[in-house]
Order: C-alpha cells, then sequence, then structure tokens
C-alpha cells in the first residue's frame, strides 16, 4: 500500500494546513462515477432526441454533438463551483482546492475543465465518431488520437501531486476532503482548568462571517500554539480586520485570548445553526446551505 502523499497550503489567513493529495486510483474511480452518470444522461438524451434524429439525419447529429459537449463540459463545471466536487468526488471523499491556497475561483474551475475537453473529450469523439467531426476523416486519424489520449493519461503519474494538465492549467489539486463536522470543543477537554468568563463578546453578524472549514483550521492554531506562535498574531489581526473588530474600551485583549474567545462563539454559533438545519462550510461562498 502506496505511503499518502502530504501537502502543505498556507491559508490567507498566513495558518499552514496539510491536506491528503487525493492518488491516481483515487481520482480515475471519482471520475469514472462521473462518465457514468454524463454517459446515463447522454442515453437518455439520445432517446428524446432519437425523432429529430430520424427525421434530420445531419441537423440530429450536430444537436446530439453539440448538447453532449455542453451536458460532459458544464457538469464538472456546474458542480465544482457549487464546493469543489462533484458526485463522483464526492463519493469518494475528494475534492477540488486552490493550489496556492486562495480562493477556488469560477475561472479556475473553467479552465481546468475546458482543458479536458482537449486531453479526452474530443480525442474520444475522433475515436468513436470521427464522422461527427470529419464527414470523411481517414482511418489512420485514430492512431494519433489515442497516442494522444495516452500521453494526457500519463501526466497524473509523472508528479508527486498527480496533477493532470488540467490542474497545471487552472492551478488546482485534487485533495481528501475532511468530514465536514465540529470537533471536540476545547473548552470541553476534562483536564482543562477553570476559566475566567471571557472579556471577549461578538455579534451574530460578526460570527456568521466565517464557517466550518475556518472554524477547523483555527481549532487547530490554537491546539497548538506553540507550533503556530508566530502565526497568532497575523491570523487574529485579520480575523478582526474581517469582521470588523475592535477591542472594547479600556482593555487590550492579546491574539490568544481574542481567538480563543472567537473559537468558543463561533462554534456555538455554528452549532446553533447546525440544530436548525443550516450549515455554513465555507466563508468564502458567502452563502447559507439548507441541510437536507
Amino acid at each position: 500500500m502506496s505511503t499518502p502523499t502530504l501537502r502543505e497550503i498556507v491559508t490567507p489567513e498566513g495558518v499552514p494546513v496539510r491536506f491528503v493529495v487525493a492518488s491516481a486510483g483515487d481520482r480515475l474511480g471519482a471520475f469514472a462515477i462521473d462518465a457514468a452518470l454524463i454517459v446515463g444522461a447522454s442515453l437518455l438524451m439520445t432517446v428524446v432526441a432519437a425523432p429529430v434524429t430520424l427525421a434530420v439525419p445531419g441537423l440530429g447529429l450536430a444537436l446530439w454533438v453539440l448538447v453532449l459537449f455542453l451536458l460532459r463540459s458544464f457538469y464538472f463545471t456546474w458542480f465544482e463551483c457549487r464546493g469543489g466536487t462533484t458526485p463522483g468526488k464526492r463519493a469518494l471523499g475528494l475534492r477540488v482546492i486552490d493550489a496556492h491556497g486562495g480562493t477556488l475561483t469560477p475561472e479556475s474551475v473553467f479552465a481546468r475543465n475546458l482543458t479536458r475537453e482537449i486531453e479526452l473529450f474530443m480525442p474520444i469523439v475522433v475515436l468513436l465518431l470521427p464522422e461527427a467531426l470529419m464527414p470523411d476523416a481517414p482511418r489512420w486519424l485514430r492512431l494519433p488520437c489515442l497516442l494522444w489520449l495516452l500521453i494526457f493519461a500519463l501526466v497524473p503519474l509523472t508528479n508527486r501531486d498527480h496533477l493532470r494538465m488540467g490542474d497545471l492549467v487552472g492551478g488546482t489539486l485534487v485533495v481528501h476532503s475532511p468530514r465536514p463536522t465540529l470537533l471536540r470543543d476545547l473548552s470541553a477537554a476534562p483536564s482543562s482548568p477553570q476559566k475566567e468568563p471571557s472579556r471577549v463578546s461578538f455579534t451574530a453578524d460578526q460570527l456568521d462571517v466565517y464557517g466550518i472549514t475556518q472554524l477547523h483550521v483555527l481549532e487547530k492554531v490554537l491546539r497548538n500554539p506553540g507550533t503556530h506562535r508566530d502565526a497568532l498574531d497575523a491570523l487574529a489581526q485579520r480575523v478582526q480586520v474581517k469582521i470588523a473588530w475592535e477591542d472594547p474600551p479600556g482593555i487590550r485583549v492579546g491574539a490568544e485570548e481574542f481567538l480563543q474567545a472567537f473559537y468558543t462563539a463561533q462554534r456555538a454559533r455554528l452549532e446553533q445553526r447546525l440544530l436548525l438545519g443550516e450549515r455554513r462550510q465555507d466563508k468564502r461562498r458567502g452563502r447559507l446551505s439548507r441541510r437536507r
């Protein structure tokens, strides 16, 4: 069994976070699930469009190719823009992230999926239906397409992060996604001493700025403050600016005290929303999702 590849990415808050990079096998399995869904939808579309294809063969085939292109291209783009994952990736616990620790942008998602068209789908169309692109396509055209597919299929095996060409173009990385569950509250540890009431308070609007993903990052920092000592001040300052928070009159709140208070308050806020059926996964999405 191969050793998982770990990749450390520094978030915009200056906190290093480790991810387990998805293996080539995991990515292939996720793609197989997504491809099966696309094929199923394509077959359904073929049955629905059969009357048009039979009535006007040329127009029917052209429309079929166009709709198939839109389906296979925007299937991935649609899902990945709404959380960095597709049904196939979600089934295997995978997620697309920005390789440099920033926000996964629609531009990056579009670039990585448009490249898949050149990497995979166009050569497959030429192999299976060359007349769809060229009515008089020669038989030997299938050979370079087969070599083209083989070259791009080997790209993820040539780098340690298993990046395909679309990831290199879009600046993305596919990793194993941690379960979006709140970890045990730091203050709930039996061995923790009794603490004085916090001098820091927050409004609901301030707490709603961040989500579960950022809470996990903050928890990691607070569990090992000595390891991330250099990042505490920078992280506290970024959070304060983001939520428009100021020290109470006559009180100077240190970075660790502020982050601990914010963690406790934000955790309680998120748990309250979970009880109401709402989950805020990531503050960068700027929205609440209804849990079903």
